[in-house]
């Protein structure tokens, strides 16, 4: 596994690779503090590429002033013995200098896709992403990119972003990973108290009441399945429901109230952010209504 820090040497690196016939390229953009949520991305990308590149970077562009930029959790030692045991070929490194050498004047944004969930939440955040990744893009220029639907707005968001764009990369979205418990995986549960961990457990709990009840014919309109994700979140005394949506996917569209879920063409996202003290997590979950068994 070879580390690189700027984007010379990254190209270098990649340039060797491409001439040695060490192709499809697949890219696995991270923020570091990895867990087994991006250890599946890199086993994906290790199944689908012969050479998988992953970059750690924690991107200033997509934290707003009163965020976490600067305590954001951050292990380059643990980052990189998982990298090399996942496989990675190539691990990109860059300081914040490195990627933005100078104010940046030109930025990606995508329309509507960022005004629901947590762009309506995170002014700006949406926009730091497409900016940061579409500059991976064209440094790295994979054949696949990997993302874990944990946050299934940015896998929608980033689709249609390389669609209007034509880029030629092929987003591949890979199952959230959970704890034996359920709790979805991320960087930021180590903010967790252990009480806090305990409450938490609420949103996946949440979910599955949803789909559980929607199975048994108890939820049928959009409103009963918003009011039951909401009755059981607020069952926990720690949480703060920052959202609680059901939209269609990948459009993210919202839905008449009192409509059928059933008449939903195609999928729909139950989608959560909800914070225990100061770490705001967020858990969803992607589904065709029609097929819950009751239902169809």
């Amino acid at each position: 596994m070879r580390v690189v820090r700027t984007v010379a040497q990254l190209r270098e690196a990649l340039e060797y690779m491409r001439q040695g016939g060490h192709t499809p390229i697949g890219f696995v953009p991270t923020m570091g503090y990895l867990h087994e949520g991006h250890a599946s991305l890199l086993r994906r990308a290790g199944e689908m590429s012969s050479t998988v590149v992953m970059s750690i970077f924690v991107n200033p562009l997509q934290f707003g002033p009163n965020e976490d930029f600067a305590s954001y959790p951050r292990d380059e030692v643990r980052d990189l013995e998982l990298a090399e045991r996942e496989g990675a070929d190539i691990v990109f490194i860059p300081s914040v200098e490195e990627m933005y050498p100078q104010p940046i004047r030109t930025k990606v944004s995508v329309s509507s896709l960022t005004t629901q969930l947590c762009g309506a939440s995170r002014p700006g955040h949406f926009d730091g992403v497409t900016t940061v990744v579409s500059k991976l893009f064209n440094i790295v220029q994979p054949d696949y990119a990997f993302f874990g639907l944990k946050d299934a707005q940015q896998v929608a968001v980033l689709r249609r972003m390389v669609s209007d764009l034509n880029m030629n990369v092929e987003i591949i979205a890979c199952p959230i990973v959970r704890e034996n418990d359920g709790l979805a995986l991320s960087s930021r549960n180590v903010y967790l108290s252990a009480q806090e961990r305990s409450q938490a457990l609420v949103l996946s709990r949440s979910l599955q009441s949803v789909r559980q009840a929607m199975e048994e014919g108890k939820v049928r309109t959009v409103d009963d399945a918003r009011n039951l994700l909401v009755s059981v979140i607020s069952s926990s005394p720690l949480a703060v429901i920052d959202y609680a949506e059901i939209l269609t996917f990948p459009e993210l569209e919202t839905l008449d109230g009192s409509s059928l879920l059933t008449d939903a063409d195609g999928e729909i996202i139950m989608a959560l952010a909800v914070k225990f003290g100061r770490t705001r997590l967020i858990d969803n979950n992607v589904f065709i209504p029609k097929e819950a068994h009751a239902l169809v």
